[in-house]
C-alpha cells in the first residue's frame, strides 16, 4: 500500500538542515555518539558496498576525522537507526573508530525511509539495479508520479524513465548488472529481447553478451539481428507439398529398386539423390538410366 505523500518536496539538504536535537545539551548542534549504539536503515536502497572503497574511506576517517556526520533518529530499542550516511558509519567501524558525529532528528517512519532512500540515490555510488529499484520504491511507497521523485533527486523524469525500464529484464539478467558483468548500456539495449524471449533464453543471450566481451554497439547489433530474424522466420513448407514430395520419393524408389531422396529450395531448384551399394550396382544404376551403351566402348 502507496504511503501518504509527505511534505518532503523541498528537497534533502533543505531537510537536514531542519533543526536537531543535542542529546546532551537539549540545544541544537551535532553529538557523538557510540559506533555500536548505531545500525543501518533495514530499507535503504543500497544492498552491496564495495569494501576497497570504504577501506580508502576508514583510512581517509583514521588520518582525518569524519568530516561530515551521519544522520540519525532514536529509536524505541534505544539504538540510533542512520538516515543518512551509511557508508561512513561502516568505514568507522572498519578503522575501529569508537564514536561517530551524529545529527539527531525526530522524524516518522515514513519520513525516515523517504529521506533513507532520497539521499542514497543522491549521493552514493549505486549499481544501475540499486537505482532503478531505489526510484521504483520512492514511487510506489510514496505514492508520487515519475516526475515527483525525479524532482525528489534532481534527476528528468526521463532519465529516471529510462533507468527504471531495466527492471523489465529478467532476475538472472539484473543479477549480471548488479554484479558488473554486464553495464547499464548492455541492459539496454537488451531490453527489446523481452518480447521475443522467455526468461531463460534472455538470460542465454545475456551470458553470450558476457563470454564473448560484446561491446555495447555489438550487444545491439546483435538484438537487431535477432529482431530481424523473428520477423522474418523461414517460410515453413506446407503439409501438403511435403506429403507431395514424400510420396515422390517412394514412388521412385519403388521404381528404381533404391532408396531415392528429393531435396527442393525455396526459389523450386533442388536436388535428387539416388544411393548405391557398391560399383556393380552404380553400373547397373547408370544402364538403368542411361542404357547400356553408356558402356559401350567408345574406342
Amino acid at each position: 500500500m502507496a504511503m501518504k505523500k509527505s511534505g518532503l518536496g523541498r528537497g534533502l539538504d533543505s531537510l537536514l538542515a531542519d533543526n536537531y536535537i543535542d542529546e546532551k545539551s537539549g540545544d541544537s548542534g551535532i553529538v557523538l555518539l557510540k559506533t555500536m549504539d548505531v545500525e543501518p536503515n533495514k530499507e535503504q536502497a543500497r544492498k552491496n558496498f564495495d569494501t576497497e572503497h570504504l577501506a580508502e574511506l576508514a583510512t581517509s576517517i583514521s588520518q582525518h576525522g569524519v568530516l561530515q556526520p551521519i544522520v540519525v533518529r532514536k529509536k524505541d530499542n534505544g539504538f540510533y537507526e542512520i538516515i543518512a550516511g551509511e557508508r561512513r558509519w561502516r568505514a568507522c567501524k572498519m578503522a575501529g573508530v569508537m564514536e561517530i558525529p551524529a545529527i539527531v532528528k525526530e522524524i516518522s517512519d515514513a519520513d525516515a525511509a523517504e529521506i533513507s532512500l532520497i539521499e542514497n540515490l543522491q549521493r552514493e555510488n549505486l549499481n544501475p539495479v540499486e537505482e532503478a529499484n531505489g526510484y521504483k520504491r520512492l514511487i510506489e511507497e510514496f505514492d508520487l508520479t515519475q516526475e515527483e521523485a525525479a524532482n525528489r533527486v534532481g534527476k528528468s523524469r526521463t532519465s529516471v524513465a529510462n533507468i527504471m525500464r531495466i527492471l523489465r529484464l529478467p532476475a538472472k539478467v539484473l543479477t549480471l548488472v548488479e554484479n558488473s558483468s554486464l553495464s547499464y548500456g548492455h541492459a539496454r539495449a537488451l531490453l527489446p529481447l523481452c518480447e521475443i524471449y522467455e526468461a531463460n533464453a534472455l538470460f542465454d543471450k545475456a551470458q553470450h553478451v558476457v563470454n564473448a566481451s560484446l561491446s555495447v554497439r555489438e550487444t545491439e547489433a546483435m538484438v537487431r539481428a535477432l529482431l530481424n530474424r523473428d520477423k522474418n522466420p523461414p517460410v515453413e513448407k506446407s503439409k501438403v507439398e511435403v506429403s507431395y514430395y514424400k510420396m515422390l520419393e517412394n514412388k521412385v524408389s519403388a521404381s528404381v529398386g533404391r532408396r531415392v531422396s528429393i531435396k527442393r529450395n525455396e526459389d523450386g531448384s533442388g536436388k535428387l539423390s539416388l544411393n548405391y551399394s557398391g560399383t556393380e550396382d552404380l553400373e547397373a544404376l547408370l544402364t538403368s538410366l542411361c542404357g547400356e551403351e553408356i558402356f559401350a566402348d567408345q574406342g
